[in-house]
């Protein structure tokens, strides 16, 4: 019973830490976005920061992939 809450709260944490990098990653997108609607090239640390938080993502929906394949695996 233990290891099944264990295995939820980090499924949550996950969840959150997704949606918290989300957010970040949408600044960066807005800042690319604008900058191509004017026409200008964008800033290279946006574009830095888009592909981090775009890896950092992705990392964190396999780590909660398999942690929710574990839970139901119980």
């Amino acid at each position: 019973m233990s290891k099944k809450s264990d295995l939820k709260k980090a499924i949550k944490a996950s969840e959150e830490e997704i949606e918290s990098l989300e957010k970040k990653r949408l600044r960066s997108q807005s800042s690319l976005l604008s900058n191509m609607l004017a026409g200008s090239e964008p800033n290279e640390s946006d574009k830095e920061y888009y592909k981090v938080y775009t890896q950092l993502i992705d990392l964190e929906r396999e780590n909660l992939r398999k942690l929710r394949e574990e839970l139901e695996s119980l």
